[in-house]
């Protein structure tokens, strides 16, 4: 039986200037997982506008379940303008308020994260009081913790963030990330040392740092586990991280060796990186070419 896995969060349009993408990184960790084959759940919202219709047809077409997916009438689908003058720095402008920043605490979101093995929540949902009391009640009912570290400047409390940390049994987050998190704490910019002080200080089971083309490192109790970067030419680093969570976590959750899963996540990650939006389709045939020749 496959894990119930719950994600919490914001779903969005990327405005690119080739066009609109659907996005939002806890969206996209779900469309991924989706994708790899599993059926998680996801908590959200979006305005009764034609973005919002449309975002939703868009899930509805793949056979996503969009059953805690709520609807609001008062604020617009949110909308982030994507800069991509640099292709692998990607810089966003979120609008704010909109729809995702006001899901609602109901009895069947929070029975659902009762029922789920995983919950994934990231950074920026709590931006806003309503969503972010919305996360604070429903951490209180889950069980894997999964804390995506998504800084997007200037939605960001200190505060906040280091109650989210407390909260998490696993932390993913990129190498700028972490420096900004240990800042905070005056612990310095090495990188094993910054990952040894998450780990303790927050009592984590397990804590990885992606490191874009350069692949990922993670600690856990049996220690460090390093993967290099695969080589691709880049078309935008949009969702390559949210694609690496989602294929991480689907094989750490199914029994997976921490080596093992993390080559995956940084295939897939690197695959990603080589088309353009957060979300193209990688099939297990793709992936599995593709760790083939780069062996």
């Amino acid at each position: 039986m496959k894990p119930k896995i719950t994600v919490f969060g914001e779903m969005l349009w990327d405005m690119l200037p080739s066009g609109k993408q659907p996005g939002g990184a806890p969206m996209n960790v779900a469309i991924h997982l989706k994708n790899f084959g599993m059926n998680p759940a996801f908590i959200s919202r979006v305005g009764d506008d034609d973005l919002g219709v449309e975002l939703m047809e868009y899930l509805n077409n793949q056979e996503f379940n969009t059953g805690f997916i709520q609807t609001g009438i008062t604020h617009l689908t949110g909308i982030v303008k994507v800069n991509l003058t640099d292709k692998t720095e990607v810089t966003y402008k979120i609008v704010q308020p909109v729809a995702w920043d006001y899901i609602q605490t109901t009895p069947e979101n929070q029975q659902l994260v009762k029922d789920s093995d995983v919950f994934v929540y990231g950074t920026l949902s709590v931006r806003s009081q309503q969503s972010r009391d919305t996360l604070f009640e429903l951490l209180k009912e889950a069980k894997l913790k999964v804390f995506d570290v998504n800084i997007r400047p200037p939605h960001l409390d200190r505060t906040t963030t280091e109650y989210l940390l407390q909260q998490a049994d696993v932390v993913k987050v990129n190498e700028h990330e972490i420096t900004t998190v240990c800042d905070w704490f005056g612990i310095q910019p090495e990188l094993e040392t910054q990952m040894k002080f998450l780990y303790e200080r927050f009592n984590l089971r397990l804590v990885c740092v992606t490191l874009g083309a350069d692949g990922a490192v993670v600690l856990s109790n049996d220690g460090f586990h390093k993967q290099g970067g695969y080589v691709v030419e880049v078309q935008d680093t949009i969702g390559s991280g949210d694609s690496f969570l989602a294929m991480f976590l689907k094989e750490y959750i199914s029994g997976s060796t921490i080596p093992s899963a993390l080559k995956k996540a940084c295939a897939v990650g690197a695959l990603v990186a080589s088309h353009r939006g957060a979300t193209p389709n990688i099939s297990e045939s793709e992936l599995d070419h593709f760790l083939t020749v780069n062996q």
